[in-house]
């Protein structure tokens, strides 16, 4: 970090940070702090709800996901823009037409209140794990890269949101969003083509992705019907709809979104775009990352990606036996580069040598050997280290390869993605228990202003829990893959909800909640006899599956004890 990357990114932060309050300020009422007065436009509700979904976590792990998976990944989001018109065909019109602050708020016209308190009560429990991940994940990665304090880390970035978020509600959330966006878009796209450029001179982009397919980084698309793969075709366009239907559909830190828009038409268009250019962001930053793996072909690369570990083995036993595998590993990165020059040259003459492409892949299998033996090498060093280093891939590229400048932007970057989701999920917690807990059971009728005041007072509750959480938590094998799991446990049963409200419309309140309680323990049951107790990559069941497995199970359970336990006393149900 030179003094020209310092400016870079401490302008860009005090500008989105103060621009934000500035434009914002002065709340009149609670409808304007958590609708914004319904006056966003289709453009900002659009950028507001892709930036929402854009954290930080997404640009830290997306592209280390890449270099050590491949594409594979992107499938994960095939069932997003089939959601996406989904939720304005129903979710929608129905959210404008019954004039909700939150989407719980419509469970409770539509069924009781028990049913919206228990909806509210697992977005609060899985939203506020998740906003605790946004502050922590870029926390961690830079507290590390950069020597910082990882505490005082976690308190920066949360008390920047609470700052404007507090002062502002949805209207600086949308309108910080839209300056995050530029930044990160930009940022992406700068980065992208540095590293096209410092590929060998006469390695054309055809090459790269030949390279890159040669080691099986240019999977997109897997058809095979095996649950215990984390990524199909089939789980993403099954269990990635649902889980997209219920996050862009039932969690309020999304619905906040296009609910502040200028009307129902201009909430649609926000999320069509989303829709649009959602999957194509996702495959560049993915390919950003492919593209990082073609450049280490190159040039020298750490055994662990990790700095930690390395200062954890250079205070061990194990000093020697880790740096003789660093010898080995840079012998065999001479041999790639040699290799992968001579498989560019005869690309070059349009020839695709297999056996120099079957050399490629030995030596990329060889690498992962020398790989897998320094993590265990680490473990005996600390059990306690992470020997995953997915989620430091990209930012070490950043810090040792990008030039004066950017290396700030691209800060500003992780930064900016971390603040935007941040506080788009504050606001969310805070209209939701405002809301749907504290104003709904609140006997007394109170002010405006006091309502106001309780959901800004609540804004700073969650900022100080996501603060905390973010403090005390631990990393995963991929910082990206565990928001999704946190969501994917919770979410069906939720989506079961509303879907059961808005199609079936004669099921009533209590075999509604009594369905949604059971299936929600059973998800629990699942996630841990099939997934968690098992090795990563090992898991009996894709954790995408729990999406569609709460949201039907929810829904065939409402309908079998609203039938067996309610019809008789209901002859108006014999339709059902």
């Amino acid at each position: 970090m030179q003094l020209f990357d310092w400016i870079v990114l401490i302008v860009t932060l005090l500008f989105i940070v103060v621009y934000g309050s500035w434009k914002t300020k002065g709340s009149k009422n609670v409808e304007d702090f958590i609708l914004g007065n319904n006056e966003t436009p289709w453009y900002t509700v659009g950028l507001s709800v892709m930036a929402t979904q854009a954290s930080a976590i997404t640009f830290l792990s997306t592209p280390g996901q890449a270099y050590h998976d491949g594409m594979g990944f992107v499938q994960f989001y095939f069932g997003l823009p089939i959601a996406m018109i989904v939720i304005c065909l129903t979710f929608i019109p129905l959210y404008h037409k019954n004039k909700v602050f939150t989407a719980y708020e419509f469970l409770e016209k539509r069924f009781d209140v028990k049913t919206r308190s228990l909806a509210a009560i697992l977005f609060l429990v899985q939203r506020g794990l998740g906003t605790g991940l946004t502050i922590y994940a870029p926390a961690i990665i830079l507290s590390t890269l950069l020597g910082w304090n990882l505490t005082l880390m976690n308190i920066f970035i949360g008390v920047l949101v609470i700052f404007y978020t507090f002062s502002g509600g949805t209207k600086a959330v949308n309108v910080t969003q839209k300056q995050q966006m530029f930044v990160i878009i930009s940022g992406m796209f700068i980065t992208f083509f540095l590293i096209l450029h410092y590929l060998p001179q006469d390695m054309t982009f055809s090459s790269a992705m030949h390279i890159a397919g040669a080691n099986d980084k240019m999977n997109i698309v897997d058809f095979s019907f095996d649950p215990e793969e984390r990524y199909t075709f089939w789980s993403g366009i099954t269990g990635g709809f649902f889980l997209m239907l219920a996050y862009f559909g039932t969690d309020q830190s999304q619905v906040g979104r296009y609910l502040s828009g200028k009307s129902v038409k201009e909430s649609q268009m926000g999320l069509i775009m989303n829709g649009l250019l959602k999957v194509p962001m996702q495959f560049f930053i993915l390919l950003t990352g492919v593209m990082v793996f073609v450049f280490f072909q190159f040039n020298p690369v750490p055994l662990n990606f990790n700095p930690n570990n390395k200062i954890i083995i250079e205070k061990s036993a194990f000093k020697e036996e880790y740096h003789a595998l660093e010898v080995k590993l840079n012998k065999l990165s001479e041999d790639k580069k040699v290799i992968n020059l001579l498989y560019i040259e005869q690309l070059n003459q349009d020839y695709d040598n297999p056996i120099l492409r079957k050399e490629l892949v030995t030596l990329s299998n060889k690498e992962k050997d020398l790989r897998d033996r320094a993590k265990e090498i680490i473990s005996k060093a600390d059990s306690n280290s992470e020997t995953n280093d997915k989620d430091y891939v990209f930012f070490h590229f950043i810090l040792h390869y990008l030039p004066k400048g950017l290396i700030g932007l691209l800060l500003a970057v992780i930064m900016s993605a971390a603040m935007s989701s941040t506080a788009s999920g504050l606001n969310a917690l805070a209209s939701t228990t405002a809301i749907d807990i504290y104003k709904r059971n609140l006997k007394e009728e109170k002010s405006e202003k006091h309502y106001l005041n309780a959901t800004k007072f609540f804004t700073l509750f969650w900022g100080v829990v996501a603060i905390l959480f973010a403090c005390v938590g631990t990393l995963f094998e991929n910082l990206i893959q565990l928001v999704n799991i946190i969501g994917s446990i919770f979410y069906g049963t939720v989506l079961g909800i509303f879907l059961v409200g808005f199609y079936l419309r004669r099921v009533q309140a209590k075999p509604m909640f009594y369905s949604a309680i059971i299936s929600q323990l059973t998800i629990f049951i699942i996630y841990y006899f099939m997934i968690y107790i098992y090795p990563s990559g090992q898991e009996k069941l894709g954790y995408l599956w729990l999406n569609f497995i709460g949201a039907i199970l929810t829904i065939l359970l409402s309908v079998f004890i609203q039938i067996t336990f309610y019809k008789k006393n209901n002859p108006e149900l014999n339709g059902l």
